[in-house]
């Protein structure tokens, strides 16, 4: 499936800024992001299932769909072109506020970033997880490392910085959590 053919052109409906029953910590700041950088519901092309998940890495936007072709589209960053992962996962498990290890291969391939939190790091406003996270599994493979989480970190949004995961603003994130169930399809599209 070409992500084109997913995505209509123009967006309708309004700005999602603060949507009702999304709980954001007192602790959660002000993120001050500019309209187009908010969740918009939008119309697709594709009759899509209702309540998946679509990440278009060309486009730095996550979808969930929603019946009548329709989804509300997030902005995300996403993994660097060499640790991006396209393919079809399910939600395998959910957490707020995780807690995080950097794997082995984060390590090694970074000693100074990461050996430093080989222990783990718990789960709070500065852990690169934020707010929330939906672990993405495979059949057969289980929990992939691969997370759909949040960060406190506008300016990577709309980049490729990750170590694989695509990455929401924190309370954006949560208003995808609370939508979200668990054993969700999760497709993320190849890179263009």
């Amino acid at each position: 499936m070409k992500r084109r053919d997913f995505l209509a052109g123009t967006a309708c409906g309004v700005v999602l800024a603060g949507s009702a029953g999304a709980a954001i910590p007192l602790a959660l700041p002000d993120y001050n992001m500019p309209e187009d950088m908010l969740p918009r519901e939008v119309r697709i092309k594709n009759d899509f299932g209702p309540f998946e998940i679509h990440v278009d890495p060309g486009q730095y936007a996550l979808y969930w769909t929603l019946p009548k072709k329709k989804a509300i589209r997030y902005p995300v960053g996403i993994g660097r072109t060499s640790l991006y992962e396209a393919g079809e996962y399910y939600v395998g498990a959910r957490k707020e506020w995780p807690s995080w290890t950097p794997t082995d291969e984060m390590i090694e391939r970074s000693p100074q970033l990461y050996a430093q939190h080989a222990d783990g790091m718990p789960g709070g406003i500065n852990n690169p997880l934020g707010s929330r996270g939906l672990y993405l599994f495979q059949p057969g493979r289980g929990d992939t490392f691969l997370r759909i989480h949040g960060t406190n970190e506008p300016k990577t949004i709309g980049r490729r910085v990750s170590n694989g995961c695509a990455r929401l603003i924190n309370d954006q994130m949560i208003d995808l959590y609370n939508r979200v169930p668990m054993n969700t399809r999760v497709i993320m599209y190849p890179l263009a």
